[in-house]
């Protein structure tokens, strides 16, 4: 009996305090299930395993924390999906040497895009409709007047197989901000093989840097509603057999628009992404790919020293409607330091003068640009330029509130890439 009693109080002791560490319905296979509402403070810890069962909420008031080297699955049969609401936060702060890992809870080999939902980060900046519910999960309301909102920290954090649509043009992306503000921390976030869009901003303020976006079926970069927020370094490898197949969409590197219908209203989308390099992986592009960057819709977007190489079947770069032609003439949107290579038609505009004396390209070759031979490769990409490439030094100098990087492209002598990130999750057992 002494015995007995002696272990019945070590039980209770291991799985009843709270130490910060997260015990709590982990199973005898080291799995613990996520689900439902998260509406205490709650650590994620690197010593389990997590599987998101359907939608799970963190609620307002909220942290969650995700410690280093945690792995997170996402349940295939209920498409599980993290939904950080309005007021809530997520410390996802991982390490080069231990990034945190959302992935598919598929095994090794039979992993696909859209095996689960996604990530959808919610807050309380301003954008550009009232009331606007999220796509995809189409229930959750977001969006404020706090520009400076803090819904917490990416950093050193993968996303995989994601991306699911609950009905057509209605997607959760990999990774969705919607009102998200500039007290947030978005640092290295790679999103591969989503079944919608890499990363899609609905208005918000929030800034980013060192973004990937591998193999998605629809678009690498989505902006919406009022994003105003400042992205730097980012790189897209696709594959060209992969798009989207919806009859409502195309995909394309880029795709902003201002709303869906093209209104006035505001805030205007105006997002500036500098030092982006975005590639087709070998092959022809399905039917379905459209342009390398799709302004449209009123969009103001601005992009500064970037590098797109790939065949784009409409084009590099098209400014669709008199409303987004006129943000380029007006100066509204800004493209400067922009090389295209690879299009029949590098771009559609109707202010080609304005583009061309703007420190943009579209003459060279990919073997001007003196890249790596696998410079997009899906599996075993490699970045840096050679030291006699023109794109280290035809960068223009950037607006003040980037980095200074008067390079083109996402590279120059750093490969940022490097032991964080995984160009091959469908062989990695996690």
């Amino acid at each position: 009996m002494k015995t007995y009693l002696v272990i019945i109080i070590i039980v209770f002791f291991t799985w009843g305090c709270d130490n910060g560490n997260d015990n709590g319905g982990v199973t005898p296979s080291g799995v613990a299930e996520l689900s439902g509402e998260i509406s205490q403070n709650r650590t994620l810890t690197a010593n389990n395993k997590y599987t998101l069962k359907g939608f799970v909420y963190v609620k307002s008031g909220v942290i969650l924390t995700i410690e280093a080297g945690t792995i997170i699955k996402g349940d295939k049969n209920t498409k599980g999906s993290l939904i950080v609401l309005p007021g809530a936060k997520i410390i996802a702060e991982g390490t080069k040497e231990n990034p945190i890992v959302f992935t598919s809870s598929q095994e090794r080999g039979s992993r696909s895009a859209g095996d689960w939902g996604g990530i959808i980060i919610l807050g309380n900046a301003p954008v550009n409709k009232t009331p606007i519910v999220i796509e995809g999960e189409n229930v959750s309301t977001f969006g404020g007047n706090n520009a400076a909102d803090n819904s917490g920290i990416l950093r050193y954090v993968r996303v995989e197989f994601a991306g699911i649509a609950f009905e057509p043009d209605k997607e959760i992306n990999g990774l969705t901000f919607g009102g998200v503000g500039n007290g947030t921390t978005v640092d290295y976030v790679q999103v591969s093989y989503s079944g919608d869009d890499s990363f899609e901003w609905f208005g918000g303020t929030v800034n980013a840097t060192h973004l990937i976006s591998l193999s998605p079926v629809d678009d690498d970069f989505d902006t919406d509603n009022g994003f105003s927020g400042r992205v730097q370094f980012g790189l897209s490898i696709r594959d060209p057999k992969v798009s989207d197949q919806c009859a409502c969409s195309s995909s394309n590197a880029f795709e902003s628009d201002n709303d869906g219908a093209g209104t006035a209203a505001i805030p205007q989308t105006s997002a500036k992404f500098a030092n982006m390099s975005i590639f087709i992986s070998e092959g022809t592009p399905n039917s379905k790919y459209n342009d390398g960057i799709l302004i449209r819709r009123n969009s103001a977007l601005s992009i500064y020293n970037s590098l797109i190489i790939g065949a784009y079947p409409k084009a590099g770069l098209e400014l669709n409607g008199s409303a987004s032609q006129a943000n380029y003439k007006s100066g509204a949107s800004v493209i400067q330091g922009l090389v295209l290579i690879g299009m029949t038609k590098p771009i559609l505009t109707t202010d080609s003068v304005k583009f061309y004396s703007n420190n943009n390209y579209t003459h060279w070759t990919v073997a001007d640009v003196l890249l790596p031979e696998t410079f997009n490769s899906l599996k075993n990409p490699s970045f840096l330029p050679q030291s006699a490439s023109p794109l280290l030094n035809r960068g223009i100098a950037l607006p003040s509130d980037f980095r200074t990087s008067p390079y083109i492209g996402a590279f120059s002598t750093e490969n940022w890439t490097e032991s964080w990130t995984n160009f091959d999750p469908q062989n990695t057992n996690y």
